[in-house]
C-alpha cells in the first residue's frame, strides 16, 4: 500500500517516522502544505492595489476583486456585458451574475455557466473570468466566439458560494463518498431539505424560470480532469445519451489539443461516483438537455492548491472544450 502525503514541515517532523516504523510506503505531494496554503493568497495586498485595466488573469482572485471586476466590465462593455443579481446569500452578499452575448435579436438560446460551487476550488472562478476575457477580447477576432455570442447567452456566475469563497480567503487552513452525508459538519452534507440555502434557491428559481431559453448548465469543480454529464444519483442512461456523449467526447478531445492533458468522461456515476443532490443532476431533470460538470486540473498532485502557473494553461484548454459544446448547441443533434 502506497500513501500519498501532504504534510507541513511541522507534520513532517511527527509523521512520517511513524509511516516508517509502520513500514507504510509514502510519496510526498507537497513538502511544505502551509507554504503551499500562503502562496495562493500571499501577492494579495499586491493585486489589490493594481488597476481594473491591468486586470492580472492568470492569479487567484478575492471575492471583493472579482466584484469590482464585473461591476468594471458592466461599465466598459455595456454592448456586450449586463450585470444583475439573483438574490442574496446567507450572510447578505449579492449574488451578481453576468449576461454576456450581442443583443441580436429579442429571444435567443442560453447557456448558463457557473463557478465556485466549493469554495476551495478556485481553479473555478479563475476559469468564469477567464471565459469572459477570451470572449471580450476574441469576438471581433474569431469567427466561431461572434457566432456564439451573436447566437447566443451566457449567463456566467463567476462565485455561486460566495459566503464560503470570501471565508477561505480570510480564514486559511490546511485542507485535509457516495452519495450525501446528513451531518451538518460534514463537507457532503445535503441540508435539511432541498434548496434550503438561499444562494441554491436564488439561482434555482432563476434557472427555472428561464428553463425554455436555457439549453446548457455547464458548472465548473476540481480536482479529477473529467467532464461529466448525468446522471449522478444513480446508474442509469439518460434519453439524449448519444448527443451528449458526442459532444462530451468532441470537448476532451479539442481540450487535449492543447497540452495533451487527457479528460476522462461519461455519466458521473460510473465516471466519479454516486452522488445525491448534484445541481447537474437537477438541471437536466428540470429541462436543461445538455448539463455537463467539468473537474478541473490536477489529478491529485496539488489537489485544490493548484499554482497559479496553472491558470493559464488550465483555462486556454478548458476553454476550447466550452466552445466545442457550445458549437454543438447550435446544431441539431439526432
Amino acid at each position: 500500500m502506497v500513501t500519498d502525503v501532504r504534510v507541513s514541515q511541522n507534520t513532517s517532523r511527527s509523521l512520517l517516522p511513524y509511516l516508517q516504523q509502520a513500514n507504510i510506503q509514502y510519496t510526498i505531494l507537497i513538502s511544505d502544505l502551509q507554504k503551499a496554503i500562503e502562496n495562493q493568497t500571499g501577492l494579495r495586498s499586491y493585486r489589490n492595489r493594481r488597476s481594473l485595466s491591468g486586470y492580472n488573469y492568470e492569479v487567484y482572485h478575492s471575492l471583493e476583486e472579482i466584484q469590482g471586476w464585473m461591476h468594471h466590465l458592466n461599465k466598459t462593455h455595456s454592448d456586450l456585458i449586463h450585470m444583475f443579481s439573483v438574490g442574496k446569500s446567507y450572510e447578505g452578499r449579492p449574488l451578481f451574475v453576468l449576461k454576456l452575448g450581442k443583443r441580436s435579436r429579442p429571444y435567443k438560446k442560453a447557456v448558463w455557466i457557473d463557478c465556485g460551487i466549493h469554495a476551495r476550488e478556485w481553479i473555478g472562478p479563475a476559469f468564469c473570468q477567464w471565459f469572459v476575457k477570451e470572449a471580450l477580447q476574441t469576438y471581433q477576432t474569431d469567427p466561431a466566439m461572434k457566432k456564439m455570442l451573436t447566437q447566443l447567452y451566457f449567463y456566467i456566475m463567476p462565485v455561486f458560494n460566495v459566503d464560503g469563497y470570501q471565508f477561505s480567503w480570510t480564514n486559511v487552513s490546511s485542507i485535509s463518498n457516495e452519495g450525501a452525508s446528513f451531518h451538518p459538519c460534514d463537507d457532503t452534507y445535503c441540508g435539511p431539505f432541498p434548496e434550503s440555502e438561499p444562494e441554491v434557491k436564488a439561482v434555482a428559481h432563476f434557472l427555472r424560470r428561464h428553463r425554455k431559453q436555457i439549453k446548457a448548465y455547464l458548472s465548473f469543480h476540481a480536482y479529477a480532469q473529467m467532464l461529466l454529464y448525468p446522471y449522478s444519483y444513480k446508474y442509469a442512461t439518460i434519453p439524449n445519451f448519444n448527443c451528449v456523449e458526442s459532444a462530451a467526447y468532441n470537448a476532451v478531445n479539442a481540450l487535449q489539443s492543447a497540452y495533451g492533458i487527457r479528460y476522462r468522461y461519461g455519466p458521473a456515476s460510473s465516471t466519479l461516483y454516486v452522488s445525491s443532490g448534484s445541481s447537474m443532476d437537477w438541471a437536466y431533470k428540470n429541462g436543461i438537455p445538455y448539463a455537463f460538470a467539468f473537474e478541473l486540473r490536477d489529478t491529485g498532485h496539488f489537489g485544490f492548491l493548484l499554482p497559479e502557473t496553472l491558470i493559464k494553461p488550465t483555462c486556454t484548454e478548458t476553454m476550447l472544450a466550452v466552445k466545442n459544446i457550445t458549437l454543438h448547441l447550435l446544431k441539431k443533434c439526432h
